[in-house]
């Protein structure tokens, strides 16, 4: 009571017209009451801290710090212990400032706002905080490890979500998810309390952790190395070439379970901290917050799911950050996930990165996102296009239902990644336009015309011959690729059902139309050129000498 006349000026009876006589709630730093605010009414959570309490941090990192010291003269010692606690010093003493502990929560509830509305922050009542009194909103509810509401696996899904919005977009994560700053509310939304432990990471950090995970999936080490000095677990000029086989025989055992999504990452994060006693390998400071938090996570996710695998659970993120981010660098990973070292386009790695977002998206719309109308949930819901550019063409039966993957990619947000298969497609359709006039030939009795064109005589350079159009090898994988993604886009949709036989494709082009977005203006244009200039290049590639 004293602590609180001291730090907000006034006596606590008239700031609070109630205010518990004993904790709520107790940790290291502060304790908890609950009371309720004179001005409104309203209800709130008082924090205030504990005595000595910066005196006593101040001393205990003093301490540790000048044991970091000593070990530095070690050099068989590669953990950088004075950094981890300079690293870790700066979060504590910011911790103990609740004035910045309740702008965090509020910054943090404004970057979650329109993506995840069913992620809930306590509001912070800055008249009423100090350095060492904190004044909430009081949230009612569970903590989400204990609660056995149906609806927690769900609740589960958008803690993950938003752990990794924080890690991978926002830069500004909560590295402090113990089961009590958890809290399922009675309405069946996720409320996270106490912003007092945060860290922010740089763009660099954020985009080169979804680079090496895009190298993983490939197996591309030698990528991934280069990626620990960008991310600072491996210092600049270093020599690699040692690193590198240990990093790979690591690697390829964490993926030994079937793949990059089922990589156990607290086994992961051992085993590369093993590396730090032999080589110039270390976990750097903010990474080190990273695994306590994510370890964390993970546990309180355990309880209720015990198949619960963090790596599994983050691709689906993973997956829609590629395929929705404007940034060079996260656009340049995408190609390289779908093309690999190889530059070949993967059919399967297309669906594998279009599944995953679906998943995503089904996480996203979890407790109470879709009702909310949140950003993300909404991202696999494909608008109707109010113009037609071929009036008259199109019945006007009712909109075709697509699959989220589907819509997504015809929709404005999918606009980069539509450009991005422009090429297969107009490879495809001129390897299907070929495939149908060889079937022709073959009808009117033609099935191997090229003995008569070659009596034809030759122009100069110009060679007849070349005008016959051919199925090549390529043209088979293309060909096997469209099959593959249309299959994969069209499941369960109107479009999947027109025939046993295979497709339609006339129905197939008139369902879609409606809703491409701008196809009169953007997109057959675009095909439509670069389906020229390919039938241009080849038949002066077969033609000529």
């Amino acid at each position: 009571m004293a602590l609180i006349e001291e730090e907000l000026g006034q006596p606590w009876p008239n700031i609070y017209s109630e205010l518990s006589s004993s904790p709520i709630a107790a940790a290291s730093l502060g304790q908890v009451y609950k009371g309720r605010l004179r001005e409104n009414g309203d209800i709130v959570a008082v924090k205030v801290q504990r005595p000595f309490v910066l005196e006593t941090v101040t001393v205990d990192l003093f301490v540790i710090r000048n044991l970091g010291l000593v070990l530095r003269k070690f050099p068989q010692i590669s953990i950088d212990v004075v950094g981890l606690v300079d690293e870790w010093a700066a979060r504590f003493f910011e911790e103990l400032d609740y004035v910045n502990e309740g702008e965090n929560g509020t910054l943090f509830a404004e970057m979650m706002r329109k993506d995840l509305p069913q992620v809930v922050v306590p509001k912070t009542y800055q008249k009423y905080t100090s350095r060492k009194v904190l004044t909430t909103g009081w949230v009612d509810g569970e903590k989400l490890s204990q609660s056995t509401e149906s609806d927690v696996g769900e609740l589960v899904n958008v803690g993950v979500i938003c752990y990794l919005k924080q890690l991978l977009d926002t830069g500004f994560f909560h590295a402090d998810p113990h089961p009590g700053n958890m809290i399922r509310t009675p309405d069946g939304k996720l409320a996270i309390l106490d912003f007092g432990l945060v860290t922010k990471l740089s763009d660099d950090q954020k985009y080169g952790m979804i680079e090496a995970i895009a190298h993983l999936i490939h197996r591309d080490y030698g990528a991934i190395v280069k990626d620990f000095v960008k991310l600072e677990f491996i210092s600049e000029g270093v020599n690699l070439e040692p690193i590198l086989p240990v990093l790979a025989k690591v690697f390829d055992q964490a993926l030994e379970g079937g793949g990059a999504k089922n990589i156990n990452f607290q086994e992961l994060a051992s085993d590369l901290a093993q590396i730090t006693f032999d080589y110039p390998f270390r976990i750097p400071p903010y990474f080190a917050l990273i695994i306590r938090a994510i370890g964390v996570l993970e546990g309180i996710a355990l309880v209720g799911n015990p198949d619960f695998a963090i790596v599994d659970e983050a691709y689906p993120y993973i997956a829609q950050r590629l395929l929705t981010d404007e940034s060079p660098r996260l656009r340049s990973a995408l190609r390289y996930t779908i093309y690999g070292k190889s530059g070949v386009f993967d059919a399967e790695r297309f669906i594998d990165v279009m599944q995953a977002f679906e998943t995503f998206i089904t996480a996203a719309k979890s407790g109470g996102g879709e009702e909310l109308s949140g950003d993300m949930a909404e991202l696999g819901i494909l608008q109707g296009q109010t113009e037609n550019a071929f009036p008259g063409f199109l019945s006007n039966g009712p909109p075709v239902q697509t699959r989220a993957a589907l819509a997504f990619l015809l929709s404005d947000k999918g606009n980069f990644f539509r450009e991005f298969l422009l090429d297969e497609i107009v490879k495809g359709i001129d390897a299907v336009t070929r495939e149908q006039l060889v079937r022709v030939m073959a009808i009117l009795g033609f099935g191997n015309a090229t003995p008569v064109f070659s009596m034809v005589p030759t122009f100069g350079l110009f060679k007849p011959a070349g005008l016959l159009p051919t199925i090549t090898e390529e043209d088979r994988v293309i060909l096997n690729n469209v099959q593959t993604i249309l299959e994969f886009l069209t499941a369960g949709s109107s479009l999947s059902q027109t025939s046993n036989q295979g497709f339609n494709v006339s129905q197939v082009i008139q369902e879609l139309l409606p809703v491409l977005p701008s196809i009169s203006s953007k997109v057959l244009p675009e095909v439509l050129s670069r389906l020229s200039s390919r039938v241009l290049a080849r038949v002066i590639r077969d033609t000529i000498w």
